[in-house]
């Protein structure tokens, strides 16, 4: 099977859908790799290590969309990418479909065939090709937070780990999976005070057995929420709900007891956030403030260390992209349950049940698309 890889071109987006290590395992089993020239520049993988590794070197995008049979991507086609899909074309990249109509509409109209790496399953239930994602953005929501938390980035001038006789920043984080724990052991690392939310007691028992009376637990509720916002310097939004729209669990009107310059990172925002007043924003253009609350929601936020989030990435997806290059989509989706969850669009139909009914559409049961 022919794989494209083009370069990404959202904002300051550098992460790449295949490192040279993986296209020397796609070409040492017989697949030739198209990659777009100055694929890897920016975080130090130069064309000749591509060629080394038996890539081609191809001088424009539209011939990688052009010619390629499966496209391996990272973050979801831009509307001029959308426009080169064809029919019975596979793509394999993040797709965020619930909180994205146009690209949905895009996708269905293409009859490609659209896999999406946030819906794949694992053998335990989770979300392996989301995790290393999840784990670089859960750390990253308490760097970016700590950074705006600074009086010339618009926050209260508050330091996270405090000083000597000066307590340090309370942080919040609504949400206890991937992200959140990560962004828990940041935070407590960095001497923060911190209160962990989640509706699940069980994970928050587990959280308090590792880190004891380090950190505080609260069961998820509408006035728990509300009364931690009052208290809080950084909330982290860390809330997922697989394919499906995230749902809104600070209102407007909670940011009115909040302190001014606090500030808000909401890493759901591919699903369309978390909080009713986050919009994506770019690494260009990171924040904005209402009711004197600064908002971080860039929808990227691996993309800033793209270096690290590459080959995490690349660690995760390459078995997926080996099996589908290797047996072909339909025997590939056929033969793994949890590849199969990950197929969200498919010659014009919806086939994830959560995707379908956050956009409102019809869904279609994948296996008949198989047949």
């Amino acid at each position: 099977m022919l794989v494209g890889v083009p370069r990404e071109i959202k904002v300051h987006e550098y992460r790449t859908g295949l490192t040279p290590a993986s296209v020397r395992e796609l070409t040492g089993r017989g697949h030739p790799v198209l990659v777009e020239t100055g694929l890897g520049a920016a975080i130090g993988l130069s064309d000749e290590q591509y060629e080394a590794a038996g890539a081609g070197i191809v001088p424009s995008a539209s011939e990688v969309w052009g010619r390629a049979e499966l496209i391996v991507k990272v973050k979801e086609p831009q509307a001029a990418e959308r426009a080169l899909l064809r029919e019975g074309q596979v793509l394999f990249t993040y797709l965020h479909l619930a909180a994205d109509p146009p690209q949905a509409e895009d996708l269905v109209r293409s009859r490609a065939v659209c896999i999406a790496y946030e819906t794949v399953t694992g053998p335990g239930g989770g979300l392996p090709l989301l995790a290393p994602m999840s784990e670089v953005a859960g750390r990253l929501a308490v760097q970016a937070g700590a950074a705006h938390l600074e009086l010339p980035a618009g926050g209260m001038g508050v330091l996270l780990s405090g000083v000597p006789g000066v307590p340090p920043a309370h942080v919040v984080i609504i949400g206890a999976g991937v992200v959140g724990t990560n962004a828990l052991q940041v935070a407590a690392g960095a001497g923060a005070r911190v209160t962990v939310i989640d509706r699940n007691i069980e994970r928050l028992r587990q959280l308090d057995l590792v880190f004891g009376n380090r950190i505080a637990t609260r069961c998820s509720t509408g006035h728990a929420i509300e009364e931690s916002l009052a208290d809080a310097d950084l909330v982290i939004g860390a809330v997922l709900v697989a394919g499906a729209a995230a749902p809104k669990l600070v209102t407007r009107a909670m940011l009115a007891g909040m302190k001014r310059g606090a500030v808000l990172v909401d890493v759901a925002i591919d699903q369309g956030g978390c909080f009713e007043t986050s919009r994506p924003t770019t690494h260009a253009d990171p924040t904005y403030v209402v009711d004197g609350i600064v908002h971080y929601c860039v929808a990227n936020m691996p993309g800033a260390v793209a270096r690290t989030s590459a080959h995490a990435l690349n660690n995760a997806t390459l078995p997926f992209v080996l099996a589908l290059a290797d047996k072909g989509w339909r025997r590939a989706l056929a033969d793994d349950e949890h590849l199969r969850r990950g197929l969200n669009v498919c010659r014009g139909e919806v086939t994830h049940e959560a995707v379908a009914d956050a956009l409102g559409r019809a869904w279609r049961d994948p296996g008949e698309c198989l047949a």
